[in-house]
């Protein structure tokens, strides 16, 4: 049985994107998207916090991807987390936490694109 791995994300588009192909044959794309906060603090000041989080998406969403997240884009992304683990050349560890893009809605663009 599956374990819930589910998440939403709204915000904005940093940079547009690229679409490549894996040395298995896959379509994909990663949109890198800004996702803003605003919240009180205990002194009753606001403060502005920015997360960033690079989503990628595979195959035909990779390809609309690249069609229309245009740098500022508002998009809602529905995913799960993925992470990708290796060994550099050295015998280092990495790792990488992303969001697998499920679903993308994009939101207009000023001017209604």
């Amino acid at each position: 049985m599956n374990q819930l791995n589910q998440i939403i994300l709204e915000g904005n588009v940093v940079n547009d994107v690229e679409i490549k192909t894996l040395p298995n044959g896959t379509s994909v794309c990663t949109v890198p998207l800004a996702v803003n906060r605003t919240y009180k603090q205990s002194d009753g000041s606001t403060l502005d916090e920015v997360s960033y989080f690079d989503v990628r998406a595979f195959e035909n969403l990779a390809a609309a991807c690249v069609n229309y997240c245009k740098t500022g884009r508002v998009l809602r992304v529905v995913g799960r987390l993925k992470q990708d683990r290796w060994t550099d050349s050295e015998g280092k560890k990495h790792s990488k936490v992303f969001i697998a893009a499920e679903h993308i809605e994009f939101k207009p663009m000023d001017g209604g694109n």
